[in-house]
């Protein structure tokens, strides 16, 4: 979820950033040359080398659980292989979680809460660690790239260049609001003082997801800190390393034993066991809208909890008819195909007018298979394998199912390979409401394009959805912009753009896409419970 440009040397890098990262913003009123670029020689040399994929630059050295500061086996003694879907082999064995070690977790997070140094210490000092913390981020960013490449599957380039800065710039961000969490004062009706205290929640279970491990980490973790909470947080069994390798780090900065806590398991097991547990007093969770619900209905039913929930999505990406083409079609192909299609933001209804329908479709199909689909540690490959054998699977059945309810299959829609979870760049096109590709979330390289004719059409069909996560429109047009940015029911509009992450920005859902803001001064609400303070006044000067 990294589509921000930033500032970084040599050739290779300035390549994969023109590809994958460049389009997050597109200039819809200059030239759109250079739009459309011919990737064919470059996706025909990466599919040819799937079979052998490159040697990981990195050693696997942590994989153990994190708890009380310090690294340690299961309870049970049990380990799970976390598994590299370029080739379908084990990377590691990984320690297994469970009931008895959340709760080991969340002892420790107490202790660390209820005695500890964390929650006490002048705001301005927990500031300074997140900013050290920062800065060890950024001098690991390769090593916790290529965990990020190797686990899930991401192109490196996409991970080291693209991700990495915007984790430690997360953990600065709110390093700066630590000192800056505060309360207000106000009058009463009568001889009383009333001020407000914003105080940290306790202990806060996080959950967090396979497609952006190291970046979700961030987005719980920073704010969760800076307001003076402790966690327990599980890694999502696909996804462990990274998060392991950046709880080592955290160490490193200062951060107090049993402030942090990471614990990799299953989520029948160790998830639940975060969400039931009595003695947690907030759970935040990224992932599906369905296991959202169950976590929603768990945690109610334990102590009544609240949480924060960031689900799924379907999001429309609008082209309008003053669209320039050429731009459109490459911002609507990153704004699907980005991160395999791995993203709950992805713009998977695309929405074209019908007088640059045919034009738009034409591009688009030529854009897919120039798309460059190989090894994500080779340079300038712009996709990579799905994460897992069973998200690979679950794609390839909604393209089957596409074909079953009548889309009109444009190219792509088979494995890519015989080695690996690699799948072709696939578009539909002539999709209509009813078929399974364009109501549900997909979550994979799968482009479902549709037409429309009127504003009015569009801003109904695009709301037709039980997700509201984000929408993109593309126009020329201030009224149409303002029109359909204040008629979508989503919880980030990106005009001209698209998965534009900046820690300033919230991000959160309306509907089913969930409940409560990721980053920005609004996510410091999810950690922090506001007390009123009143007191007599006697013998007042004034009221």
């Amino acid at each position: 979820m990294a589509a921000r440009v930033i500032s970084r040397k040599g050739a290779a890098v300035a390549t994969v950033l023109s590809r994958a990262l460049r389009p997050a913003v597109v200039g819809v009123g200059g030239s759109s040359s250079g739009g459309i670029r011919s990737y064919s020689a470059a996706a025909a040399a990466a599919a040819e080398e799937l079979e052998n994929p490159m040697k990981p630059p990195v050693d696997v050295k942590l994989t153990k659980l994190l708890i009380d500061g310090e690294f340690v086996d299961a309870a049970s003694g049990k380990t799970f292989p976390t598994i590299d879907p370029r080739s379908e082999h084990v990377i590691a064995e990984v320690a297994e979680g469970d009931v008895e070690d959340i709760n080991r977790a969340v002892r420790a997070a107490r202790k660390a809460f209820d005695h500890g140094p964390w929650p006490k210490m002048p705001a301005h000092k927990r500031g300074e660690i997140l900013l050290r913390y920062a800065d060890l981020l950024d001098q690991h960013a390769d090593e916790l790239a290529a965990l990020e490449t190797m686990d899930s599957g991401k192109p490196y380039e996409q991970a080291r260049y693209g991700e990495m800065p915007l984790v430690s710039r997360q953990f600065r961000y709110y390093a700066g609001w630590a000192d800056k969490i505060y309360g207000t004062t106000g009058p009463t009706d009568g001889s009383h003082a009333m001020y407000t205290l914003h105080e940290p929640i306790g202990v806060v279970g996080q959950i967090i997801p396979w497609n952006f491990p190291i970046v979700m980490y961030c987005w719980k973790v920073a704010p969760a800190l800076a307001a003076g909470n402790c966690i327990v947080l599980k890694t999502a069994e696909q996804t462990p390393l990274s998060a392991i390798l950046a709880g080592k780090l955290a160490l490193e900065a200062g951060i107090p034993p049993g402030v942090l806590n990471i614990v990799s398991g299953y989520g029948p097991t160790a998830g639940a066991a975060i969400v039931e547990h009595m003695d947690v007093d907030k759970v935040a969770f990224t992932g599906s809208t369905e296991v959202g619900k169950l976590i929603m209905a768990s945690a109610a039913r334990s102590n009544l909890k609240p949480v924060t929930l960031e689900l799924g999505g379907k999001s429309p990406m609008i082209i309008c008819e003053d669209a320039d083409v050429d731009a459109a079609v490459e911002l609507a192909h990153f704004a699907l195909f980005f991160n395999q299609g791995q993203c709950c933001c992805a713009g998977s209804r695309t929405f074209v007018h019908e007088r640059i329908y045919d034009e738009f479709v034409e591009k688009s199909k030529a854009r897919a298979l120039k798309r460059v689909v190989g090894d994500p540690f080779r340079s300038g490959v712009e996709q990579g394998p799905q994460v897992d054998k069973e998200q690979f699977h679950k794609v390839l059945s909604y393209i089957e199912s596409g074909r079953d309810q009548g889309a009109n299959l444009l190219t792509g829609g088979g494995r890519l390979g015989s080695k690996g979870y690699y799948i072709k760049p696939t578009i539909f096109t002539d999709v209509k409401e009813g078929m399974k590709i364009f109501d549900e979330e997909i979550f994979g390289p799968v482009q479902s394009i549709a037409k429309f004719k009127t504003l009015d059409e569009v801003v109904q069909r695009a709301n037709n959805t039980v997700y509201g996560l984000a929408a993109g429109i593309f126009s020329n047009n201030l009224n149409t912009v303002n029109t359909l940015s204040r008629a979508l029911r989503a919880g980030t509009i990106w005009v001209n753009c698209f998965d534009v992450f900046d820690a300033t920005i919230p991000f959160g859902g309306f509907k089913q896409s969930g409940i409560g803001r990721e980053k920005g001064k609004y996510a410091l609400d999810n950690y922090t419970q506001v007390k009123a303070v009143v007191t007599p006044i006697h013998n007042a000067a004034w009221l």
